[in-house]
């Protein structure tokens, strides 16, 4: 059998689920944070949570690294495309709406944007055009970090620049874990992400906040274990940090890659749409290669922009303070083909993974 079925066995999630039914409490809710797009894929996709106890909800989390990009960096992207520049993006984020438009929006009034699969595509675009100014717009979690790391630290064309917007994980989760009103109980830990940072960066979460974290991969059944372990933590009074997906993660992580980080990151306090500002958790260019900033470069620096427009609430669906379908715009005004709020935009946004989902029975195990 292969690994892929393995992990979707039906009865074996059968028993997990049975499992988790007699540990979950009669009363007291338990909520679980996971924050990672993919885990909200697959719990939406296979009916996890039709497989859960009422009593137990997992909810989710900043896991989008297309949904937190603060629309003030959409606006500064946008500025630039405007300046005449050449903007390099990935696709979702074409239409991620900023204050007043997106970079699809400025594409269709004249502004050269262009989708790129990686920063090397944009190396490339801007090495067969030596007389434009190019500008790779670099966003996503520590799982990308490293790539963007790689190409400026090669021989990168003088025609090149970047708007750097990658942000870290764990300052996000310290901020949830932080919130009173959210009353968590536990997180399921992100697996791309832990492949790069490694186990160490969960380890403050059971030890200072009391909270079971368990790294999971993302099969049905890796969720399900997920689940089963925090509520196993809870019962036994013992808070700590397990690794499911030991298949893929190491406590160490990726070292080399953590090593690129740091040689051309250093850590800043950054915007996190739905959050606000969060300390030290968004990736800036070290002095040495300042010369590499589009914002250096191009003069541009947007430092409030609008997150939120009118009755959306990404800013409550982000942080699992509300549930795609509990706001008025969710597939009526906001739909995947026509989207208001980020949310409904990214591939791993929770509106656009449920309005995909919603239409059609989703695969209970």
């Amino acid at each position: 059998m292969d690994e892929k079925r393995r992990f979707r066995n039906p009865d074996l999630a059968r028993r997990i689920a049975e499992k988790i039914s007699k540990l979950a409490p009669r009363e007291k809710p338990v909520k679980i944070c996971h924050v990672c797009g993919t885990h909200e894929w697959t719990i939406t996709h296979f009916g996890i949570r039709n497989l859960l106890p009422q009593t137990v909800e997992v909810i989710a989390g900043p896991g989008c690294p297309v949904c937190i990009v603060p629309a003030s960096e959409i606006d500064e992207a946008v500025k630039i495309a405007e300046k005449g520049i050449t903007v390099t993006c990935f696709g979702d984020m074409l239409r991620v709406p900023g204050s007043t438009m997106s970079l699809l929006d400025a594409k269709a009034n004249g502004a050269d944007v262009r989708v790129v699969y990686s920063a090397g595509d944009a190396v490339k675009m801007a090495e067969k055009s030596p007389d434009r100014e190019f500008v790779f717009f670099a966003i996503g979690f520590e799982t990308t970090a490293p790539s963007t790391a790689v190409e400026i630290l090669g021989n990168l064309p003088r025609n090149l620049s970047f708007l750097v917007s990658h942000r870290v994980i764990p300052p996000a989760m310290k901020l949830l874990a932080e919130m009173r009103d959210l009353n968590l109980n536990g997180f399921i830990a992100p697996g791309h992400v832990s492949t790069v940072i490694g186990l160490v960066p969960y380890e403050v979460f059971p030890q200072d906040y009391g909270l079971p974290t368990v790294v999971a991969g993302f099969e049905p059944l890796d969720v399900l274990f997920g689940v089963y372990a925090i509520l196993k933590q809870i019962h036994e009074g013992r808070p700590r940090l397990e690794n499911e997906y030991s298949r893929v993660v190491r406590r160490e992580g990726n070292v080399k890659a953590q090593k690129l980080m740091k040689q051309v990151f250093s850590m800043a306090d950054g915007k996190w749409r739905g959050l606000g500002t969060i300390a030290s958790s968004k990736l800036a260019l070290r002095e040495e290669y300042a010369v590499y900033d589009a914002h250096t470069r191009h003069g541009v620096c947007i430092a409030e922009g609008v997150d939120s427009h009118s009755g959306c609430m990404c800013h409550l669906i982000i942080i699992g303070k509300s549930k795609p379908n509990e706001c008025p715009l969710f597939l009526k005004a906001c739909r995947p083909e026509k989207p208001v709020g980020a949310c409904m935009v990214g591939i791993e946004g929770t509106c656009r993974i449920w309005a995909k989902t919603i239409n059609r029975q989703s695969h209970v195990l």
